[in-house]
């Protein structure tokens, strides 16, 4: 293998022992071969090397053991949703499961939202509501819906709930351009999500979390769609 780029040199090599890890090149609990022999199969200094180290011991995927050696962590028994990114990058296969996530959780917070809102915060939403209807393009359009749901998850009262939708969203933003078709047309994106908003301020808990599973349900079919064509086009994309 020959020696990598020099700029940004611990990133490369960051990104390249992470994709042999979540490849499978080297399981969870193996040790990965000792410092020098990576040194020299990568082309770069045992000092790089520990810099990309720390790295991924930082993301949860390695973890280094003094006089022992660096094991690569189970990351899927240990690790946590922050890995999420990382591992939508590895594979877009992920995606459907976090969708799973998203209608559960997004109609849950729609309900609580609708039990809990004070009434600034209902003001608050439908003002992002009509924000939506007026953004310029898709990725405007896909960035005030975001919004929306974040001020629904601050509705509940709930900061776990709010940390949860940041982190949904986190999830797939390596593949948030082959996810923009449900926001391409803004008026029609406002109506599918306003529903959910109108319940919320109506204080129909009932009406909220079905709105909000029927939203997430049609914009879900949309986004896979879309994610499929893009892997069919051979798209990028981050």
């Amino acid at each position: 293998m020959g020696a990598l780029p020099r700029e940004s040199i611990v990133d490369v090599l960051e990104q390249r022992l992470r994709e042999q890890i979540l490849a499978g090149r080297h399981p969870a609990g193996s040790y990965l071969p000792p410092e020098r022999e990576l040194a020299d199969e990568f082309g770069v200094n045992r000092t790089t090397l520990k810099h990309a180290f720390g790295r991924l011991a930082h993301a949860g995927l390695l973890e280094t053991r003094h006089g022992v050696g660096t094991r690569v962590r189970d990351f899927l028994r240990l690790g946590g949703a922050d890995l999420l990114p990382m591992l939508v990058r590895h594979s877009p296969d992920w995606i459907g499961e976090i969708f799973e996530v998203r209608r559960s959780i997004g109609a849950l917070i729609a309900e609580r939202a609708a039990a809990r809102a004070t009434t600034a915060q209902v003001v608050e939403l439908q003002r992002l509501m009509a924000a939506v209807g007026e953004a310029d393009d898709g990725e405007g359009v896909q960035l005030a819906d975001a919004e929306v749901h974040r001020a629904l998850a601050r509705a509940t009262g709930n900061r776990v709930y709010v940390l949860l939708t940041n982190t949904l969203f986190n999830a797939y933003l390596p593949v948030r351009a082959a996810l923009v078709g449900p926001f391409t047309d803004a008026r029609a994106a406002h109506d599918r999500l306003a529903p959910v908003v109108e319940a919320v301020a109506a204080r129909d808990e009932e009406a909220a979390r079905t709105a909000a599973g029927a939203y997430l349900s049609a914009t879900e079919r949309i986004m896979l769609e879309g994610l499929a064509g893009s892997r069919t086009r051979g798209d990028g994309a981050s």
